[in-house]
């Protein structure tokens, strides 16, 4: 156990920098390996949220979305194939990176017949956790060109670059996560609860008026209410369109 820990904790936890900021469900009922694993995906810039057994993991899937699940197969009520089963079988395609101390060939095929992505066999260290995290992220959004672009302002997700009117903003990382959602999402229309679902995570005690307090900050910085494209729809939501268009 205490080999899993340290290596987790004290391994190269800098090699996922200045990589688009992935939401990930991390599944584990040991405690101390969820919080290692924490740990280094936090360090990355990631929003992790986490289930200690497979009916919590398997509700979770069912509200909310995520961009890479960590799935430990031997869980308390479900195990990770049963979970795993059942998300493939309900149209999931989120990658998952599944976890285990069983270093056996059998155990393995069944992870990647079940619909795994990945497998990883502890102990491993934050580099190899790091690697393997990063190029499932990299392969589901591999399609999607690395910049992001709305009228004046440019995101690029790679070197984490912010420009508006050719000019390099500083950001934030939750007004950065915030914009990258907007752009990757444009003309689309968000309420500040839909926003705490997807930007936030579940376990933030954050509210709708953390939500309004971001996005005025955001503003701020790409030219004040009256130049950003983010704009809020009275009952509606907020959304980001290029200029000319209607809100």
């Amino acid at each position: 156990m205490m080999g899993i820990l340290v290596q987790i904790c004290f391994g190269n936890a800098k090699e996922m920098n200045g990589k688009t900021m992935a939401k990930i469900l991390i599944v584990e009922d040991e405690e101390e390996i969820l919080e290692s694993i924490e740990l280094v995906l936090k360090s990355q810039g990631h929003t992790i949220e986490s289930a200690s057994d497979g009916a919590e993991a398997s509700q979770r899937l069912k509200i909310y979305p995520y961009d890479l699940i960590v799935l430990d197969i031997n869980l308390p009520i479900m195990s990770g194939h049963e979970i795993l089963r059942q998300f493939r079988a309900a149209g999931g395609k989120t990658p998952v990176l599944m976890l285990t101390a069983q270093d056996s060939v059998e155990s393995k095929v069944a992870g990647l017949d079940g619909g795994a992505d990945d497998y990883l066999v502890k102990p491993f260290n934050a580099a190899e956790l790091s690697a393997r995290a990063r190029a499932l992220l990299r392969r589901n959004s591999e399609e999607k060109s690395s910049i992001l672009s709305c009228g004046s302002i440019s995101l690029d997700t790679v070197s984490r670059q912010v420009l508006f009117e050719g000019q390099p903003v500083q950001l934030l990382p939750k007004e950065f996560a915030l914009l990258e959602f907007f752009l990757r999402n444009q003309g689309q229309y968000f309420s500040a609860d839909a926003l705490l679902e997807r930007v936030w995570s579940a376990e933030s005690d954050s509210t709708k008026e953390t939500v309004r307090v971001w996005i005025k900050r955001l503003r701020d910085k790409l030219g004040g209410l009256e130049r950003c494209p983010i704009k809020t729809e009275a009952g509606v939501g907020y959304t980001l369109q290029a200029a000319g268009k209607d809100r």
